[in-house]
């Protein structure tokens, strides 16, 4: 393959995923737009209008900065490789540091940091524009920097002696460099999941144990019934930075914990939540986190092949506007190019990974309408729809594109069929 027809496949498809991706955008705000006039009928007697078409004007705003987002990230991208960026960026560099393992590890730098400095705006225009509007913000611009700081620090700390290692590897390992990559990738995955409950999340919340002994013995009960053991169950500050709710798992092996946010316990009623941790036990018990663990760690496989292929090809960085070092090692040049532009060609695989998490997401249901009320959890679901403005009506192909959850009719018709018949006395 020549370094110009390289150019012209990979400009082919992203256009085509530039495209793509704002034709199903403009197809969500027409479609949510449309409906914002009438409740569906199904949720009529729980959903006020006034709450669907709050719901409508925020899944529109959050959708019309996305859109604003992928015109940003792709002007960044193309100035990057084919406008010469990162070339510049390299000359200036390599004057500066020599072409050695910290040369390597000053470009990823610098690239993470420049599409961080472009994403920054945008996220503080999503935080106190977006969220501000809609009543669900809670954060104050210095804990929005402070946590801006911090993830920066924890990226610097962690990822760079990450890359270290793999760069490291790629030098010293052979051909087959990308198989050591991979088993290193895989622990450090493992260890990451482990060590962030008890490390890095507290950097940002606080984590207090469930205090409400009603309630924690009702959830007890339920682990009980379904086999599941945990470390704890904890409330997280949530409220700290949103008014939105949740709750999820954390952490595997003997440091699984469960964590509730605070707005969440608020608003639902102990039947309600004991129905939600029951969805999410149905995760863990039906063994879609080890699934997508194993499906992650096989998809990283195959990417690390395709970089130990491809970086062996010049036309591979030519074609994206970078010229190879003939005197140097260009390990984490490729790295670099190879994670930038690797959305383009892996986004048409969207659709497949919705749904296997859509269909996870019908299992959970079902497991939990077995261990808990299936009336409960349709209650908690509404409210949390109502709560996080969360549209009612998605227009159905954006939703097979992204959404990794059901549409909310879809699934509240489901449970519906699972609820027990009624008893005549």
């Amino acid at each position: 393959m020549t370094s110009a027809l390289f150019t012209w496949i990979f400009l082919t498809l992203l256009a085509l995923n530039v495209g793509l991706k704002y034709w199903l955008a403009t197809r969500q705000v027409r479609y949510v737009l449309g409906r914002a006039d009438a409740v569906p009928e199904q949720f009529a007697a729980q959903v006020s209008l006034e709450a669907h078409r709050k719901a409508a004007a925020y899944t529109v705003a959050k959708q019309r900065l996305a859109m604003f987002e992928m015109a940003c990230s792709t002007v960044v991208l193309l100035a990057l490789t084919l406008c010469g960026g990162l070339q510049m960026l390299c000359d200036l560099l390599g004057s500066w540091l020599g072409y050695g393992m910290a040369f390597q590890l000053a470009v990823a730098a610098s690239v993470v940091l420049i599409v961080s400095l472009v994403d920054l705006p945008i996220e503080w225009y999503r935080q106190f524009r977006i969220e501000q509007k809609f009543g669900f913000n809670r954060m104050t611009p210095a804990l929005f920097l402070a946590d801006t700081a911090k993830s920066i620090g924890l990226s610097i700390v962690i990822g760079l002696p990450l890359l270290a290692m793999i760069l490291t590897l790629m030098r010293f390992a052979g051909p087959y460099w990308w198989v050591y990559g991979w088993l290193v990738w895989c622990g450090f995955t493992l260890l990451l999941t482990v060590l962030f409950p008890v490390l890095i999340a507290p950097l940002f919340n606080r984590f207090t144990p469930l205090a409400d002994s009603e309630l924690l013995q009702r959830i007890q009960a339920l682990l009980g019934r379904t086999g599941f053991h945990s470390r704890g169950v904890y409330t997280m500050d949530g409220s700290r930075r949103s008014s939105h709710g949740n709750a999820y798992f954390t952490g595997l092996g003997a440091a699984k914990r469960i964590v509730f946010f605070d707005t969440l316990l608020q608003r639902l009623q102990p039947p309600e939540i004991e129905a939600v941790l029951a969805h999410e036990l149905g995760h863990f018990r039906l063994r879609h986190v080890r699934k997508r663990l194993l499906l992650g760690f096989a998809g990283s496989l195959l990417l690390l092949f395709a970089l130990g292929w491809l970086m062996q090809r010049a036309w591979f960085f030519e074609g994206l506007g970078v010229e190879p070092l003939l005197r140097a090692r260009n390990d984490g040049l490729a790295v670099v190019l190879f994670i930038l532009v690797m959305p383009v060609f892996t986004f048409v695989f969207a659709p497949l990974s919705s749904l296997l998490s859509r269909r996870q997401e019908f299992e959970a249901d079902r497991f939990a309408a077995r261990y808990a009320s299936p009336r409960a959890l349709i209650d908690a679901l509404i409210k949390l729809y109502k709560d996080n403005a969360t549209t009612l009506t998605p227009d159905p192909i954006h939703s097979t594109f992204y959404n990794s959850h059901p549409p909310a009719s879809i699934r509240i018709e489901r449970l519906l069929k699972l609820q027990p018949p009624a008893t005549v006395s």
